[in-house]
């Protein structure tokens, strides 16, 4: 179930890119994928490496991949990574393996690569970025335990949690086409909204809107229909990571949940950072899964495997800045407003797989999964504003003096992620930012 170890992973190990050298998201160790365009290009395949790409197609041109490496750098140079993604865990690895000698300082290949330099790298912030991958299904989880405690008690639950939060990774099927990269504007939705005390609908703007804290997860190689995926395989179909905003129009919620879920109040927009971190760099930052309170059920057969539970969860900080009009006129940084960690959910992302295709369901490449809101136990950690500000009976300030109960227009979100360990070089996701427009 783990990932090993192996050079790819090494502090000591140094590019000729020389932003690689301490970057904060994306030095050596990281090399995640994704699909850019560069001024005046067309979208393609490239991997992150410190504040630049390595263009995947201009290294094919140049020679720098040859046999095995070369049919897989031409998989995922084009302007979809789903081909790619599709042959599987053996893949990722080798070219992953091949990218960090070639950018390596000081090796013979590292300083083919470097005399290249100039016809093989962008500066990554002269690129648009586009999402990874074609989106054939979007399935949003609700493994955040604490967000989901937190929100029963808004409402007056007792107990908090449904019946059937413990035994069953609960989740929705959301809307793959309104997923967008980071960067991309937001627009207030409208739709029919329980206001206050209503007791009967209108119909206008989002009056609380509301971004959610999650992390996002593609799928690689995927299985026939009929033929569920075991646990113990599960977490071979995981091909990366990112962060996902799930946006929520609370009101518009609160009033189209019964009987059958979120509908408008989420198809509207997600927002994704646009690179895919693999399973192969968040190696060293595996951890155990988190024994369960005494009294919870143990999961069922299908969804219990003891190696998913030694290393099936990670340990990545996700962090939620909040900027306003008000604040970015005045030259103001935006605001923390929460700090959480991946090791709060309740089941692992092998978990969600195999509870996925119990039934038959086949997963293709470039499905994605949502996590559900990421909140930590305490205040300062909570996942969404509805949590901040307790349905906006508690609002909180700014340091421009202004108060939030829900998101304003003008009003911009950008998570951040990042994962440490002693002893190995810290890996991030780059930012997942998304502006509330009218």
């Amino acid at each position: 179930m783990g990932y090993a170890l192996d050079e790819t992973h090494d502090p000591a190990r140094r590019s000729w890119v020389r932003s690689a050298q301490g970057h904060p998201d994306f030095p050596m160790q990281n090399l995640p994928l994704g699909v850019f365009r560069p001024p005046g290009g067309t979208a393609r395949g490239g991997i992150a490496i410190g504040d630049s790409i390595l263009d995947l197609g201009a290294a094919l041109n140049e020679g720098l991949f040859s046999g095995e490496a070369r049919r897989l750098a031409e998989l995922a140079a084009g302007s979809s990574l789903n081909a790619f993604l599709a042959i599987g865990r053996p893949a990722r690895d080798a070219l992953r393996r091949r990218v960090s000698e070639l950018l390596t300082l000081d090796t013979r290949d590292g300083a083919k690569a470097e005399s290249l330099r100039e016809k093989v790298l962008h500066d990554a912030s002269r690129c648009s970025v586009h999402l990874p991958a074609a989106i054939g299904a979007y399935t949003d989880f609700y493994a955040g335990i604490e967000h989901a405690a937190n929100g029963g008690r808004r409402r007056g639950q007792n107990p908090p949690l449904a019946e059937n939060y413990k035994y069953v990774p609960v989740a929705y099927h959301s809307r793959a086409s309104s997923v967008r990269p980071s960067g991309t504007e937001i627009r207030r939705p409208n739709g029919q909204r329980l206001i206050g005390t209503d007791t009967s609908p209108t119909f206008g703007p989002c009056m609380k809107l509301d971004f959610e804290l999650e992390l996002g997860v593609w799928i690689g190689e995927g299985n026939a229909w009929g033929e569920p995926i075991p646990i113990e395989r599960a977490a071979e179909h995981i091909a990366g990571y990112c962060l996902l905003n799930d946006w929520s129009a609370r009101d518009i919620q609160r009033w189209e949940m019964a009987p059958l879920g979120p509908f408008l109040s989420k198809n509207f927009g997600t927002s994704i950072s646009p690179w895919l971190v693999t399973p192969e760099a968040l190696a060293p930052f595996q951890i155990a899964q988190a024994p369960r309170p005494a009294g919870d059920p143990k999961p069922l057969a299908y969804l219990w495997a003891e190696s998913d539970q030694r290393s099936g969860a990670y340990d990545i900080e996700l962090e939620v800045f909040l900027s306003t009009a008000t604040m970015r006129s005045r030259g103001m940084p935006a605001q923390r407003v929460s700090v959480s960690n991946a090791r709060h959910l309740y089941w692992t992302f092998a978990q969600m797989v195999a509870h996925h295709t119990c039934g038959g369901c086949n997963l293709a490449a470039g499905d994605l999964f949502g996590s559900g809101t990421i909140s930590a136990p305490d205040p300062s950690g909570y996942g969404s504003i509805a949590e901040l500000s307790y349905d906006g009976d508690k609002p909180f300030e700014l340091p421009s003096g202004e108060t939030r109960t829900f998101l304003e227009n003008g009003d911009e979100v950008t998570f951040h992620a990042h994962a440490r360990r002693d002893g190995f070089v810290s890996i991030g996701f780059g930012g997942c930012i998304g502006r509330i427009v009218d």
